[in-house]
């Protein structure tokens, strides 16, 4: 008879009869592959940057252009209309209706995409490396010769009211309009979905207007990238777009205001069972010189699984699914963001959790280990990210749009080689220290408030 077989744990597994097993050492990084960019600048203003990266035989191209409002505040309506102009900017031309659009791309192998937000429009696909004189050609049809028709904005305006609704119930949205309005006040960077109302009042006429006024080419940039020539690529953008024209200059969305520290306030979302936790804090722009040992205490606090403020408030109380803490990259600067949503019930709970973690980053600053683990993971992490043309040229035009380049991306692995332990620690305690925080609970206010208010620092929203 065969006897049993144990289970044994991953602690016997990792263990010999002299003791565990040691793990090898990790090599040296290598340098980030990263091909030569070339750029060039039209007549007409366009910026083009062109990097040949071959591998698969398919370029990426990703158009944007700052569309920020002209108006100094949150303004519903050009919300709305820019949203509708972005699902209408490839429904036809005078040349081409949404079919033939959708033919003349799919003949090379291609796709185009569109999205909007408060800071920009972009435009964004792939095609055969072969097919990019297509794919820049029907580009340049949609970007001159946009009709936007009647139909096709009534449409997209019904689908985009109906999709606003669904999004609007959803209590992460709710608690994202919580933190933005929060953060920066009413400045339009807060306008990230448009109301139902506005996006209704929408006419095609006001969208062929918005048209003529967003979709300029002085201060837009493209980034190519793929199995292509870069100087070919750039000569084939100066014949397909360099008829693109505009009266003015892009608009640039101006540098929002940073939050300011202060209480946590509490949303009162009825019947919710679960609360959202968001905090904020003002965070590190990417050509400060303290930035890679900011990213690295950020690993070290709550940036990846093994962090700090993971392995309490998950891993050991079970308060949470997942908790993280990064950057979002925002006119001027940046700002440190806190996310976890959590059961009603311990919602206080992991509140607290949590300003113990940030405080425990100050008073047990990072350890050695800590922080070569949290090394390797960001420089190992970034090789990953720049491994396919669709995330290089992502990456290429946001450090384009932020005044920086391909160097700043090539250097970056030295650069966090060579921060320090006491660095760490030290930008730690200047960004993580609670005194800075401020933030959002999304939850229902009858079931949570009362312990949370108790814990101090927190702030029952007034319903209107």
């Amino acid at each position: 008879m065969t006897a049993a077989r144990t289970h044994r744990t991953a602690e016997e597994i990792g263990r010999t009869e002299r003791g565990p097993r040691e793990l090898p050492p990790l090599g040296r990084t290598k340098q980030v592959p990263l091909p030569d960019v070339i750029t060039g600048t039209l007549p007409n203003g366009l910026k083009v940057l062109a990097a040949h990266r071959p591998g698969v035989p398919m370029v990426e191209a990703l158009l944007r252009i700052p569309a920020a409002s002209p108006s100094p505040v949150a303004d519903p309506e050009w919300t709305a209309g820019t949203e509708v102009l972005a699902e209408t900017l490839l429904a036809g031309t005078a040349s081409r209706d949404r079919v033939g659009i959708d033919d003349d791309l799919a003949a090379v192998g291609a796709e185009l995409g569109v999205g909007v937000d408060p800071e920009w429009l972009q435009v964004g696909g792939s095609a055969l490396a072969s097919g990019l004189p297509e794919l820049l050609d029907v580009l340049g049809d949609v970007l001159t010769g946009a009709t936007h028709p009647d139909d096709e904005v009534a449409r997209e305006r019904d689908r985009l009211v109906e999709r606003i609704a669904v999004a609007r119930a959803q209590p992460r949205t709710v608690a994202r309009e919580a933190l933005q309005r929060l953060r920066f006040g009413d400045h339009p960077i807060v306008s990230e979905m448009p109301t139902a109302e506005a996006v209704e009042a929408v006419t095609a006429e006001r969208v062929r207007a918005l048209h003529a006024d967003v979709v300029v080419p002085e201060g837009a940039t493209l980034v190519l990238v793929g199995d292509i020539d870069p100087d070919a690529a750039i000569a084939a953008v100066g014949e397909h777009l360099g008829g693109w024209t505009g009266d003015h200059p892009a608009r640039r969305l101006s540098a929002p205001p940073m939050p300011a520290p202060g209480d946590v306030r509490l949303v009162h979302r009825p019947g919710s069972v679960q609360s959202q936790l968001r905090l904020t804090a003002p965070g590190v722009d990417r050509s400060d010189p303290r930035h890679p040992a900011f990213q690295l205490a950020n690993l070290v606090f709550g940036g990846y699984f093994s962090s700090r403020w993971m392995e309490n408030i998950r891993e050991d109380k079970g308060y949470t699914y997942g908790a993280h803490s990064g950057q979002e990259i925002v006119p001027g600067g940046a700002v440190l963001s806190l996310d976890a949503d959590v059961a009603g019930d311990v919602t206080a709970a992991a509140l607290l959790e949590t300003r113990y973690e940030l405080g425990r980053m100050i008073a047990v600053p990072p350890t050695e280990q800590e922080v070569a683990a949290a090394r390797q993971y960001a420089i190992g992490s970034l090789l990953i990210s720049l491994d396919s043309q669709s995330s290089l040229a992502g990456t290429l035009s946001s450090l384009d749009a932020a005044g920086l380049d391909v160097e700043w991306l090539r250097e970056r692995p030295a650069r966090l080689e060579a921060v320090t332990t006491e660095e760490v620690a030290a930008a730690a305690a200047e960004f993580f220290a609670p005194s800075r925080i401020t933030g959002v609970v999304v939850g229902d206010a009858e079931q949570v408030g009362p312990r949370l208010t108790a814990l101090g620092g927190v702030t029952v929203e007034e319903q209107a």
